[in-house]
């Protein structure tokens, strides 16, 4: 666009249109508005299972969504991109980690795990998998917040241990902010949780975000003025 308006004004210049000399500036100043803004904003990926992806919500009631809405009220010049694939594990993410950088975001939000501790599989696999994923972010030079999964007693208390320090041990190998349980404050709460009891309603993931958003502005730092 701007571009185009240089051009016309180029041509304003050497006589070959005749247009108003003050509409030219303006539409200058407004590309010059238009490109700025486009460069300043913040783009975040939500890199997640079905937590991220919103399942059984309509799109406005989305994790992804609230979260948005939240950073922008808050000053926040973002724009976040679903990246939730329900039912994904870690191994899932781990296979399309690569393609999802393609669009180069600033931010990436690391939601992966759940579906491995519900499906059982082995802590060792689960934290290979997430170690290669937080390995790629680091080598794409983004920033990370790694957002953590617990495991229930009913797998047992080696399997729970095992599971339980992933999160922290990768996030002090990486560097990177750790908020430790993406399901903090909503987990078993009948009033927060759809009737599978697994993925939050509306109102849970209001709460969800509420918690979350501040780890998430205190890694994208104070917002421009």
């Amino acid at each position: 666009m701007l571009d185009s308006v240089m051009r016309l004004y180029a041509r304003y210049r050497r006589g070959a249109v005749f247009v108003n000399r003050a509409l030219v500036v303006a539409a200058i100043t407004l590309s010059l508005g238009v490109a700025t803004a486009s460069a300043a904003t913040t783009h975040i990926l939500a890199f997640g299972d079905s937590l991220t992806a919103g399942y059984g919500l309509p799109p406005a009631d989305g994790f992804t969504t609230r979260l948005a809405a939240k950073l922008k009220t808050d000053g926040y010049d973002i724009a976040i991109t679903n990246g939730g694939v329900s039912g994904d594990t870690t191994a899932g993410g781990r296979a399309r980690i690569d393609w999802s950088l393609n669009d180069h975001p600033d931010v990436v939000l690391v939601e992966l795990g759940a579906n491995d501790m519900l499906r059982g599989i082995d802590p060792k696999l689960t934290a290979a998998n997430l170690d290669e994923i937080l390995g790629k972010l680091k080598a794409a030079k983004v920033k990370v917040l790694l957002l953590g999964m617990l495991a229930p007693p009913n797998w047992g208390p080696d399997y729970q241990k095992s599971f339980n320090e992933i999160y922290p041990a990768l996030a002090k190998k990486y560097d990177v902010p750790l908020y430790p349980f993406f399901l903090d404050g909503v987990a078993t709460d009948s009033t927060l949780n759809q009737g599978d009891g697994l993925h939050p309603n509306a109102a849970g993931v209001e709460k969800i975000v509420a918690r979350i958003a501040p780890a998430v502005e205190q890694l994208l730092g104070k917002p421009a003025s």
